[in-house]
């Protein structure tokens, strides 16, 4: 890549801010990185350099916006979950010949004495609710509700931002951003007398510790399987490695 090469990550996580911020830091002014935000969060924590925030019209408009802004490099460093635009970034970096890097924390891995019921869908973690429990932790996001609309149970819902409906008639929420800790989320189950916790397999440690107080109480934990990546995207699984890939295509900081 030439100098001050053009990067745009697709952004939204953790570590997307944290590799915008060490490709900031890079020692010879080697980047120019633009953060692409969704805008589905009404505060975001932004990330230095550039910040667009907003759809890009399907990947057509993603392919377009990268040939148009001259990117030399895509980086998907979305949420796990968020199976769309990383379709459509695998489409838009194939066509505009742009080298395509996916940025996924690992996912998580279950420990002695948990009790995780893996599901590949928000509706079949709402059908596997009734054999376990009707108090119900739900940390799927705001966004997720609707598959949980009518099942006859309690939920305590915690999100960055008020949900919008359809969303479960005895529903509390709970606003809040990670990270969490331990002692935090083991009040938060006592206090609500959660008998069930409703996760995705997010991975990472900012939300992690519900997993560990949910196994010290013994409670059953459905976890949603994340989508795979697009097949023939390459992974990073840190932002070290990410800085690396990008090193690799022809400038190291």
């Amino acid at each position: 890549m030439d100098e001050m090469s053009h990067v745009l990550i697709l952004g939204g996580t953790t570590e997307a801010r944290r590799l915008a911020e060490a490709l900031a830091e890079a020692p010879y002014g080697t980047f120019r990185v633009t953060t692409s935000l969704a805008g589905r969060v009404a505060r975001p924590v932004l990330p230095p350099g550039e910040v667009r925030i907003g759809g890009f019209g399907g990947a057509d408009g993603l392919a377009r916006w990268l040939y148009e802004h001259r990117v030399d490099a895509l980086i998907d460093a979305t949420h796990p979950f968020a199976g769309t635009i990383s379709f459509n970034a695998a489409h838009a970096a194939a066509r505009a010949h742009v080298p395509l890097l996916a940025l996924r924390r690992p996912s998580w891995v279950p420990a002695d004495g948990d009790d995780w019921h893996p599901v590949g869908s928000l509706d079949e973690a709402a059908a596997a609710l009734p054999a376990l429990g009707r108090r119900v932790f739900l940390t799927t996001g705001r966004m997720a509700l609707a598959a949980f609309a009518r099942v006859d149970a309690w939920f305590l819902v915690r999100s960055v931002d008020a949900p919008e409906p359809p969303y479960p008639d005895r529903m509390e929420t709970l606003l809040d951003r990670g990270p969490f800790t331990l002692d935090g989320e083991r009040e938060l189950l006592r206090r609500h007398r959660i008998d069930v916790v409703v996760t995705k397999d997010s991975g990472g440690a900012a939300t992690a510790p519900k997993l560990t107080a949910a196994r010290e109480a013994g409670l059953p934990v459905v976890v949603v399987r994340r989508p795979p990546v697009p097949e023939g995207v390459a992974v990073a699984a840190t932002v070290a490695e990410a800085v690396a890939w990008l090193g690799d295509r022809g400038q190291r900081p």
